[in-house]
């Protein structure tokens, strides 16, 4: 078997003492080797920066968040606070507008008896025997001496402004006074709109 040495080493005199060598020759600084070295440790050293940045840009996106995230617990806790309040204020209204209404229903009936109280007594040869207050209208049940009396009633009535419809539901001559003429009426009152 013949060999051919290439590489110009010097041939080793004993098996055992050949320890393989690796030899890196780099050769002339012009030379392709030398590029593709300096273009891969550029290439490493790009790497490794835009690497570094990008780490850094991490790390300040999650402070940032860390920051927003803080910033975010706190002002909901704020709007909790506001949202409680506004509860609070809206309740204290709901109140304050239910007082205001029993206190206007309170003196709505006394008002609605004054006024028809004045008015029948202005009117004369006319007595109530029954009131009924239906929210809307008003029930009115009496005497008169004469038809001409409740005539005047309906007018007083429409005076007083609190009625925009009167009618009278029913009237006739009570039979059972002997000595007099006297006639039962009912009237329904439709009451105003308050303004």
């Amino acid at each position: 078997m013949i060999r051919i040495n290439l590489l110009g080493a010097p041939k080793p005199k004993s098996k055992r003492s050949a320890v393989p060598t690796v030899s890196l020759e780099m050769g002339q600084p012009g030379s392709p080797k030398v590029k593709i070295v300096v273009l891969l440790v550029l290439t490493a050293a790009v790497n490794w920066w835009y690497w570094h940045q990008l780490d850094r840009q991490s790390q300040s996106l999650a402070s940032k968040m860390q920051q927003a995230e803080q910033k975010n617990r706190e002002l909901a806790d704020v709007k909790a606070r506001y949202l409680e309040r506004q509860r609070q204020v809206e309740n204290y209204k709901r109140r304050v507008d239910i007082i205001e209404e029993l206190h206007a229903n309170q003196q709505g009936p006394v008002e609605l008896l004054n006024t028809i109280a004045d008015t029948v007594n202005g009117t004369e040869a006319v007595w109530l025997s029954s009131m009924k207050d239906l929210g809307a209208s008003v029930d009115i049940d009496g005497m008169a001496l004469s038809a001409d009396a409740v005539a005047g009633l309906i007018t007083n009535l429409q005076k007083t402004g609190r009625f925009t419809n009167i009618e009278i539901k029913e009237t006739y001559q009570d039979d059972s006074v002997k000595n007099m003429q006297a006639f039962e009426f009912t009237l329904t009152c439709e009451k105003a709109k308050k303004s």
